[in-house]
C-alpha cells in the first residue's frame, strides 16, 4: 500500500548506531576525503570529495556507492547480527524475537527453497489458468494486489488528500514491468526492450513452455505493457497533486469504465460497501477500459501469469532468482553482482515486519542522546524557517497569514514510534519463506484497508526505525526522522557545529521546507489539498523556482543526458531551503556561543559547513543505475545536490572567496531564493 510523502533519498535502508566496538569504520565527515590538489572555486565537489571519490569504486553487489550506502552497508552488517541471533535462539524470550527469527531463518533455508521449487506459486498459476471473463480477472487481481504482485493498475488505502482527517481508497496507473513508461517509449531504451523480451522468454522457459510459446507470451506482454504505457502519465505530470485528485463515486466510476467490474474488484477486496474512490489517472482508467475489452482474455492471462512470476522470483529456488537478477539488477541498473543471501534476507525481514525487527534494533541500538540533540536541532531549523516565513518581502499578507498558520500547527517525530506495530494473528513459519512473505503482505493490506473511511492514525510510522531516512508528510504536516539516519554522515554526536549544521541540520531543513515547495505549499494547515495562495504570490513563487527548474536542467549526468528540472524541482528546493536556513541556524548557535568560532584543519566553521554538506552527497555511480535514476527519481544525483545549493548562498562564495572571474561564480540575478 502507498502513501504520499518526500523523502530526503531514494534507495532506504535499515540501520543502526555504530559504537566504538564496532569493528568497522564509521562514515563521518573527514577532510581525509577531500582533493586539495582542485580549485575549490573551480569544481567545489571534486575539492570536497574528490579523495573518497578515487578510492571508493562501487562495490560488485550495488548499484552505486555513496554516503548513504556506506552507513547502510554498515547497518546491515549490525542487523545481521540482530537477525541471526534471533533465529539461532533456542528458547526465543518474546513473541517478537521468535517471529523475527522464523522470518529470517526461513529465508536463510535455501536447501528447502531450491527443493521446492515452482510449488510455492502453482496455486496462483493454476487460479490464472481458470480465469473465464473479466469477472475471474478482476477477481483475480484483488487477490495478487493483496500480495503485492502487481497487474494492470495500482490500489492503496492513505490520507484523503482534501480530507486528510480519513482514510480514502485510491486507485493509479501501473501494471508495467520496466521501471518507467519512458522505458517503453523511447528510442533511448531500444536495448533494454529488447533484454525485458528475451528474460520473459527465459523465465517463461524455465517455468516449463517451449520457447515457440514463451516467445508469443513475450511478444504479448510486451505489447500490452506499452499500451498500458502510453495511458500513463510523465512522472513530471504525476507531481501535480490537483490534477492526480479525481474523487468518484463507485457507481460513477463503473459508469466512466464499464467493461472494469468494479464491484468484482472491490468485494474481492473485502469493501464490498465502499461508495467513493479517489482516481489519480482519470484517461489511464479509460484507456484500461478500451484494452481489457479489445485484447482477448487469454492474452490478459499470459500477462497476468508474468507479473504473478516475476513478483515472486526473489523468493523461489536459485535458477529463477539468478535469471530474475540478471534482468533488473544487471540490465537495469548495472551491477555485476547480487548481495549476498543473508542481506537480501535481511532486507526482506524489514519490508515485511519491520516494526517487529525496528523494536528489537531500538531497544538495542538508539542511544536516548540522539534524540534529545535532534529535538534541539529541530527546534533552531524551526525558528528560522519561521522568522523567514514572516519576513519573506515577496510574500502578501494573506499569504503569509495562511503560512505561518500552517507552520503553527507543523510537527515533528524522531527516532522510532512510542508505540510498536501489533503482529499477533500473522503466521510465520520457519519452513515457509514464500508463504511468510505473502501472509505478511496479506496482514498489511488487510490492516490498511479496513481503515478506509475510518480517522486517520497520527502516531503512525511510515517508515521503520531502522531505516537511514527522511520524510515530510504533506497530508499530516509532519517531518519524520527514524533512528537510522541519526548517525554519522548525518548526526554526529563527537563532530563540531560546523559538521551537523552542515549535515544533518541541512536535513532538517530539507523536511521542512518541502512543506512549502512546489508540491507541498499546496497543503493547507490540516493538510488538506487546498489553494490558499493569492494568485500574484503563487505566480512569483513560479518565477524564483524556475530559476531552479533551469538551473538543475543544466546539469549533465552523462554525455547528452541531463537532469529533468522538473521532475527534479521539490526535492531541489527543498535542498535550497535545508542549506539556506541550516547554515544561518549556525551563525545563530556560534553567536550564542563564540568560544566554538574556530577553525579545525585550517577551515573556519563556515567552510566546514559547506565542506560537510557536499560530502553529505558524495556518489559513485554505475552508468545504467544513473541513467534509471535520471528517469524516474524526483531526487538530482549526488553530485549535483552536493554543489547545486551552494552556488545560489552568498555566503559560500564568501567563504570561499570565489569572485566573478572564477569558474564556480554564480551571477546574483540567476541565484534562487525563495524561503
Amino acid at each position: 500500500m502507498k502513501f504520499l510523502q518526500w523523502c530526503l533519498a531514494v534507495g532506504v535502508g535499515a540501520g543502526v548506531v555504530l559504537g566504538a566496538d564496532s569493528g568497522v569504520k564509521i562514515p563521518r565527515f573527514s577532510v581525509d576525503s577531500m582533493d586539495r590538489s582542485v580549485d575549490p572555486k573551480s569544481d567545489f565537489y571534486q575539492f570536497a570529495c574528490g579523495n573518497w571519490l578515487k578510492s571508493n569504486p562501487v562495490p560488485s553487489d550495488k548499484a552505486r556507492w555513496a554516503g548513504f550506502d556506506e552507513l547502510q552497508q554498515l547497518n546491515w552488517n549490525q542487523i545481521r547480527g540482530l537477525l541471526e541471533s534471533a533465529a539461532s535462539s533456542s528458547v526465543p524470550t518474546s513473541p517478537t524475537l521468535q517471529r523475527v527469527g522464523d522470518f529470517f531463518a526461513a529465508a536463510m533455508d535455501t536447501n528447502r527453497i531450491e527443493a521446492l521449487r515452482f510449488k510455492p506459486i502453482e496455486p496462483i498459476l493454476q487460479r490464472i489458468e481458470q480465469i473465464a471473463n473479466t469477472t475471474d480477472l478482476f477477481r483475480e487481481l484483488a487477490q495478487l494486489h493483496a500480495v503485492d504482485s502487481g497487474g494492470l493498475f495500482s490500489a492503496s488505502a492513505g490520507e484523503d488528500a482534501k480530507n486528510s482527517s480519513f482514510y480514502a481508497f485510491q486507485l493509479h496507473q501501473g501494471g508495467l514491468g520496466l521501471p518507467d513508461r519512458d522505458y517503453y517509449l523511447s528510442e533511448g531504451f531500444a536495448k533494454q526492450r529488447a533484454a525485458y523480451e528475451k528474460h520473459i522468454v527465459r523465465m517463461l522457459q524455465l517455468l516449463g513452455d517451449s520457447e515457440g510459446i514463451a516467445t508469443k507470451s513475450a511478444a504479448t506482454i510486451l505489447a500490452l505493457e506499452t499500451e498500458l504505457a502510453r495511458a500513463s502519465k510523465s512522472r513530471v505530470e504525476l507531481r501535480d497533486p490537483q490534477a492526480n485528485y479525481n474523487p468518484f463515486s463507485v457507481a460513477d466510476l463503473a459508469s466512466a469504465t464499464p467493461n472494469l467490474p468494479w464491484s468484482v474488484y472491490l468485494s474481492a477486496s473485502g469493501l464490498p460497501t465502499l461508495e467513493r474512490v479517489i482516481v489519480g489517472q482519470t484517461n489511464f482508467l479509460a484507456q484500461l477500459d478500451h484494452l481489457v475489452d479489445s485484447h482477448p482474455i487469454d492474452e490478459w492471462k499470459v500477462y497476468l501469469r508474468w507479473h504473478a512470476l516475476s513478483s515472486s522470483a526473489s523468493r523461489l529456488h536459485s535458477e529463477v532468482d539468478r535469471e530474475h537478477f540478471a534482468f533488473y539488477g544487471t540490465t537495469l541498473l548495472g551491477q555485476p553482482e547480487q548481495e549476498p543471501r543473508w542481506q537480501r534476507a535481511a532486507k526482506q525481514t524489514d519490508a515485511a515486519i519491520g516494526e517487529a525487527l525496528g523494536s528489537l534494533y531500538v531497544e538495542r541500538y538508539f542511544p536516548a542522546a540522539a534524540r534529545a540533540r535532534m529535538e534541539e536541532l529541530v527546534g533552531n531549523l524551526r525558528t528560522v524557517f519561521h522568522e523567514r516565513l514572516e519576513k519573506a518581502a515577496w510574500m502578501s499578507p494573506e499569504t503569509r497569514q495562511q503560512a505561518l498558520k500552517k507552520f503553527d500547527r507543523f510537527t515533528q517525530k524522531i527516532g522510532h514510534p512510542d508505540h510498536f506495530r501489533d503482529y499477533t494473528g500473522l503466521v510465520i513459519k520457519r519452513d515457509d519463506y514464500f508463504g511468510n512473505v505473502e501472509r505478511a503482505a496479506l496482514f498489511e493490506t488487510h490492516r490498511q484497508l479496513v481503515r478506509v473511511g475510518k480517522t486517520v492514525d497520527r502516531t503512525e510510522w511510515h517508515m521503520t526505525p531502522q531505516t537511514v531516512n527522511a520524510y515530510f508528510n504533506p497530508a499530516q504536516n509532519e517531518i519524520v526522522f527514524p533512528a537510522g539516519i541519526l548517525q554519522p554522515p548525518f548526526f554526529d554526536l563527537a563532530a563540531d557545529d560546523a559538521i551537523n549544521y552542515g549535515a544533518i541540520g541541512v536535513v532538517i531543513g530539507h523536511e521542512i521546507t518541502h512543506g512549502y515547495d512546489d508540491q507541498g505549499r499546496q497543503y493547507d494547515a490540516e493538510g488538506n489539498l487546498r489553494d490558499w495562495w493569492t494568485a500574484a504570490d503563487a505566480t512569483e513563487f513560479k518565477r524564483r523556482a524556475q530559476l531552479v527548474i533551469d538551473q538543475y536542467a543544466g546539469y549533465e549526468a552523462l554525455p547528452g543526458l541531463k537532469v529533468n528540472g522538473q521532475l527534479t524541482l521539490g526535492e531541489n528546493l527543498a535542498d535550497l531551503g535545508g542549506t539556506s536556513i541550516a547554515f544561518e541556524a549556525l551563525q545563530r548557535a556560534l553567536a550564542k556561543d563564540p568560544s566554538r568560532r574556530k577553525s579545525i584543519d585550517g577551515f573556519t566553521p563556515e567552510q566546514r559547513f559547506f565542506l560537510s554538506l557536499s560530502q553529505l552527497w558524495r556518489v559513485n555511480w554505475r552508468e545504467a543505475e544513473l541513467r534509471r535514476r535520471i528517469v524516474i527519481d524526483p531526487h538530482s544525483p549526488g553530485q549535483f545536490r552536493g554543489i547545486g545549493p551552494l552556488v545560489n548562498q552568498a555566503e559560500f562564495f564568501e567563504a570561499f572567496g570565489i569572485g566573478p572571474s572564477d569558474k564556480l561564480w554564480r551571477p546574483v540575478e540567476a541565484r534562487a531564493k525563495i524561503w
